[in-house]
């Protein structure tokens, strides 16, 4: 039994003798070979089986060699293949023909064994040589690309850390001041409010003008409502704290290992940050966030990261919610609440953490969900997304914490992500 060499090489020739020939002649060298009668014959082959080779006949009814070649070089399955041609035309304006709609050799008939297959071998040699830097450029490219990635997170995060970190430290500082005398305001109102209980009780009959000024003020509405208002204001400063609170969480700096870290306060800390894009708008209402917490323990991570890829996820299934609404007036989508729910859980081995992040959005197309964590591919329009969010977060996940990061979303369905993250950070 003969082993194939290189693959298939396809021989188009309308004279059987030429044909038996060569197909002769390669098989004793022990290339594997097929063969075709015409042009049109050879193109329905091809669009079956690929060939690694084609010789290729000039001069044959209906569709000659030259007319089958420019088919081929247009076609993207088969533009890639060479093509020797054989021919019986010494004249230069045909070899030129030849080589200019994209041959890379000729043989001129009658043919010589040696020659036919010194050609053939050679010209083989070089597609593997091509294909082998092909793939080195790709890989290459794909390394380049990770590279990328990791350079333009890494200087996100710290530029996006120390800003946070920044805003939080300067809001501390008046909430601190406000909130330590808040509490001393409240107290010297009260003594003010029972002095002036006080005065109304021993002096009843207060002169013209001190009566004036009470009806003027409407004390006893201020009695009532400045307690309210001291109330509000320790409300706002908690409120402020809780902000603060959140950015550092959401801004943690890594260091140069897993640190302990609590999963659900990193998704609490961005939900609270994106708060302002959940509110109703013009186009839609609100967003309603659900969360189905489980009982997760602390994780080893890179929080800090790992808070960024919650915060690109609840960010695309915000836009994602945002894009049905619009679109709710000219398009069939069933959908019935602008909803995110958020659940975490164990796996069943106790190894791994789970967040699943799932919108009741538009969804996406299988092509799109066979593309979306690649790298500069975004369905957002100009200026609105760069492709990076989503091959940062999928790096982040699985490069960084050797988790994984998938994908379920059918249009009109609405998209989940499921993020899994091993509890123990292993070794990367």
């Amino acid at each position: 039994m003969k082993t194939s060499l290189t693959g298939l090489i396809l021989i188009v020739d309308d004279t059987p003798t030429n044909l038996d020939v060569i197909s002769e002649t390669l098989s004793d060298a022990g290339f594997d070979v097929a063969i075709a009668t015409s042009g049109e014959r050879a193109l329905q082959q091809l669009e079956r089986r690929s060939a690694d080779l084609i010789l290729l006949d000039v001069m044959m009814p209906g569709m000659n060699g030259f007319e089958t070649c420019q088919h081929l070089k247009t076609n993207p399955k088969t533009c890639d293949i060479p093509v020797i041609f054989m021919t019986a035309l010494s004249d230069a304006d045909s070899k030129v023909q030849a080589l200019e709609i994209g041959a890379v050799d000729y043989i001129t008939k009658p043919f010589q064994e040696k020659e036919v297959l010194a050609r053939v071998k050679t010209h083989l040699q070089l597609r593997r040589l091509t294909q082998s830097l092909e793939n080195q450029v790709a890989e290459k490219t794909a390394q380049l690309q990770a590279s990328q990635i990791q350079i333009i997170q890494t200087e996100k995060m710290s530029a996006l850390g120390q800003l946070v970190a920044g805003v939080a430290h300067e809001i501390n500082n008046p909430v601190g001041f406000i909130n330590g005398n808040l509490s001393h305001a409240e107290e010297y109102i009260k003594d003010i409010l029972h002095l002036l209980g006080l005065y109304q009780q021993h002096y009843s009959q207060p002169v013209a003008e001190i009566q004036e000024q009470l009806d003027e003020i409407d004390l006893d509405y201020l009695r009532e409502d400045l307690p309210k208002l001291i109330e509000s204001m320790q409300t706002g400063i908690d409120r402020i704290r809780d902000i603060s609170i959140s950015l550092r969480t959401f801004s943690r700096s890594d260091s140069d290992r897993p640190v302990l870290f609590n999963i659900h306060e990193g998704i609490n800390s961005t939900i609270l940050i994106l708060k302002h894009r959940l509110r109703s708008n013009d186009t839609r209402p609100a967003i309603a966030i659900i969360k189905e917490y489980g009982d997760l323990p602390q994780i080893e991570c890179y929080a800090g990261q790992l808070n960024q890829v919650f915060m690109n996820l609840l960010a695309n299934a915000i836009d994602a919610l945002d894009e049905l609404n619009q679109s709710q007036n000219t398009q069939n989508i069933n959908t019935n609440l602008n909803q995110i729910i958020i659940k975490t859980e164990l796996t069943n081995e106790n190894e791994s953490a789970v967040v699943r992040i799932q919108d009741t959005g538009i969804g996406m197309t299988h092509e799109v969900k066979n593309r979306i964590f690649k790298h500069s591919f975004t369905t957002k329009e100009v200026g609105k997304g760069t492709g990076l969010g989503l091959a940062i977060a999928y790096s982040i996940v699985v490069d960084k914490h050797l988790g994984t990061l998938e994908v379920n979303s059918n249009i009109g369905q609405g998209t989940e992500f499921v993020i899994t993250i091993p509890i123990q950070a292993a070794t990367i």
